[in-house]
């Protein structure tokens, strides 16, 4: 049984599984009502609820929001009928009381389990007792956007846009500090970018644990993007509930905007001695990318066309991060089609492509900034750089074999991972494997030397600890910068790094597989051997005899085609199976005339009726006295690329038609664009534009068309949030 501590019982030991969505209060700068039933009976509310509103709060639970007066439930029910509530959807409504009518502007949501959630804050912009709300003209708030939004699609690196996000968000929102917070694989964060009041102190380059946001929080951050604290120093308002027994289920609080946040965090916070904050997720590929993290040392409030504005800014941020580094990827595959080619060359000509891979150091170390390499082909080591001993080589490639780890493995401290390697670090601290075969321990490796760093937290990361008392809690008491030299490490292996291992493995994979199908018609002694490694390629391979007789077909062919082998005897058979597209027997018979390889797309005829669009590599062999052995023939699966490019094509077509229109994306919600608004529209679809051609150019395969469907939905996201922004706008001073 897992035991999980309720909200605000957590201590520094067991934080991780606070339950922070089920907080039971909120901030007290506005409401929270839960509706039930056709009637919209108010089932739960917070306890000042009734202050706010001019009635007993007993006289409110279980009742009708008719009650309320005003035109609440008439615009709670219009904004049932016209928003999905997955996420929180803002209005405006009156309500009516002995202190008269009462004007509020408010979110709603439905819960996972189906409640309806409603948070309100007056209207106005000042309310004794509480912070005032930033406000800003609408014709401010669309130029800063327009501003912003120009600078982030002209961004062409990670470093430059942070320092435009930071810029933009202050002077959208007048915090004293901003910063961006990005996150590293293990989960720690780092201070990549700041604006601050020159009063304050610079973060900048700071290190933060990961356990300074727990996972639950993490997760919540995936969901509800923008989130604010307007006081650290508030006292939290309990929610009542109809339902006071026991059993009675808690209300999840994931997307509510008012909810309460943990006192541990808050003690966090006001060991840092700030007292207001505004945090936006930056979310890549459906993870947590990083942070923009806002903190001011007053109270302060945003009202809801900036917060909206917020929320846009960081959707279309993520959407430039994931294109720049795309585009990242996208000169790794450009470096790689250049290794691959002098490999094929060596090939054909020096009949080992393993000499031609070492021949220049620089080629193989210098993309991937490592000291050494070695390769594991064959039982035989070869190295270049400075690497460990080869008993240390082969103890190393054994142990990482005995993982069955995914590759690439890496690691920045080999010591740490296994003690009895430790010997490797002067000279090999970080590895970086790829493993070439399935059924062999072969691995093309990078190490990189220790590296003695100094890293500057903020604060001590032991976070001590004054007691077990929850109220005493002191999480990081010091934020004072702490540093310490860090040993044994090396420089970790950035994604990039991870794409072009994996890509120039990929290619030596591709590689290995084509020399082995020569092999099997030139060494029959070779042939049980090879035929492994061919057997256990993912490529689907077709290998064909001087008559033309299919000698072998690997199974991952037979899975791809539905087919059996022995259903796939001669050329005439592989016609059948083949088609829209030149016959197999003309093809095999423009490769044996010309040499020359011969690649074209063509349809699989599956055994299940399905046509499968697959391109097909088909290459003749020749022996040393020019008589032709054979031909391989190697097969790709093209129904990704072809939704790829489905999935652009669409993009495409809908961004050309919201350009030509202004009616953005076709959404159920679009509001035909005014001149003043063009300007915004306009960089949110440039901004598409720019993404949609950096993921072209990248052409990562399968991984292409949930990129081009993950950016129609942010830019669809991107607009309604704008059109949020600009219906605040249009109703100000109501």
């Amino acid at each position: 049984m897992t035991y999980n501590p309720p909200f605000g019982q957590a201590d520094l030991t067991n934080c991780e599984r606070e339950l922070i969505h089920l907080a039971g209060s909120i901030q007290p700068h506005g409401v929270l009502l839960v509706l039930a039933g056709s009637e919209l009976c108010m089932v739960r509310l917070s306890a000042n609820a009734g202050t706010w509103l001019g009635v007993p709060n007993q006289a409110l639970l279980n009742r009708p929001l008719t009650d309320l007066g005003g035109n609440v439930a008439e615009q709670v029910l219009e904004v049932l009928r016209t928003e999905k509530l997955a996420e929180p959807a803002p209005f405006r409504f009156s309500t009516q009381c002995i202190k008269g009518e009462l004007y509020w502007q408010g979110f709603a949501h439905r819960t996972d389990d189906g409640e309806l959630v409603l948070e309100f804050e007056p209207s106005a912009s000042a309310v004794p007792g509480l912070p005032a709300r930033v406000q800003i003209d609408a014709q401010a708030l669309q130029a800063c956007l327009n501003t912003g939004l120009q600078s982030i699609a002209a961004s062409a690196n990670i470093g430059t846009l942070a320092d435009v996000v930071v810029k933009q968000i202050r002077e959208l929102t007048g915090y004293d500090r901003v910063m961006v917070y990005k996150f590293d694989p293990d989960g720690h964060g780092k201070i990549i970018a700041e604006a601050r009041d020159p009063r304050l102190e610079s973060l900048l380059g700071h290190h933060y644990p990961a356990s300074d946001i727990p996972m639950r929080a993490r997760e919540l951050y995936l969901r509800n993007r923008v989130r604010m604290l307007v006081d650290v120093n508030y006292e939290s308002v309990p929610l009542l509930s109809v339902d006071t027994s026991a059993n009675a289920k808690p209300l999840d609080m994931s997307m509510c905007q008012l909810r309460s946040m943990s006192p541990l965090h808050l003690q966090y916070l006001k060991n840092m001695g700030v007292t207001a904050t505004a945090v936006a997720s930056l979310v890549r590929e459906g993870r947590l990318w990083g942070l923009i993290a806002a903190h001011h040392y007053s109270p302060r409030n945003l009202d809801f066309p900036i917060r909206y504005a917020c929320d846009l800014l960081s959707e279309v941020i993520s959407t430039r991060i994931a294109a720049i580094e795309n585009y990242a990827h996208a000169q790794v595959a450009i470096m790689v089609r250049r290794i691959e080619q002098r490999l094929v060359e060596a090939t054909s000509t020096e009949g080992d492509w393993r000499l031609a891979l070492f021949r220049n150091p620089r080629t193989l170390l210098a993309p991937l900034d490592a000291t050494g390499a070695a390769l594991f082909y064959d039982q035989e080591v070869l190295t270049i750089g400075e690497v460990p001993s080869t008993p240390e080589l082969r103890a190393l490639a054994a142990w990482i074999d005995s993982l069955g780890s995914e590759s690439p493995f890496n690691c920045s401290a080999i010591g740490k991972f296994n003690a009895e390697l430790d010997s490797l670090t002067p000279v090999a601290s970080g590895v970086l494997a790829y493993k070439l075969s399935k059924s062999a321990p072969d691995y093309l490796m990078w190490f990189r030397k220790e590296q003695l760093t100094s890293i500057t937290w903020a604060g001590d990361p032991a976070k001590p600890m004054v007691d077990n008392n929850p109220n005493e809690l002191s999480p990081r008491r010091s934020f004072a910068a702490w540093s310490e030299i860090v040993r044994g490490t090396a420089v970790p292996w950035s994604s990039a790094e991870l794409a072009l291992a994996s890509a120039v493995g990929g290619a030596l994979v591709d590689i290995v597989l084509q020399v082995n199908a020569v092999r099997m018609l030139i060494a029959d002694h070779q042939l049980n051997r090879i035929k492994s490694t061919i057997e256990s390629s993912p490529e689907p391979v077709l290998i064909l005899d001087a008559a033309n007789r299919v000698m072998f077909c690997n199974p991952a062919f037979l899975n791809l085609s539905g087919q059996r082998a022995d259903t796939l005897v001669t050329a005439e058979q592989l016609d059948a199976i083949f088609c829209d597209g030149p016959p197999v027997r003309e093809v095999l018979s423009r490769i044996r005339g010309s040499g020359n390889a011969w690649t074209g797309e063509l349809s699989l005829n599956r055994t299940t009726g399905e046509k499968l669009p697959v391109r097909m590599r088909a290459e003749s062999v020749p022996s040393r006295d020019a008589q032709v052995l054979g031909a391989v023939l190697t097969v790709i699966d093209l129904r990704d690329s072809k939704r790829a490019a489905a999935a652009r094509q669409h993009l495409e077509m809908i961004i050309q038609q919201a350009t030509t229109t202004r009616d953005v994306l076709n959404s159920p919600n679009a509001v035909s664009a005014s001149s003043a608004a063009d300007t915004v529209i306009s960089a949110i679809l440039t901004n598409a534009s720019l993404a949609a051609m950096d993921i072209s150019d990248a052409g990562m395969g399968p991984a292409v068309a949930p990129l081009f469907e993950e950016l129609e939905a942010s830019t669809t996201r991107a607009a309604d949030l704008y059109r949020k922004v600009q219906g605040f706008s249009d109703d100000a001073g109501r």
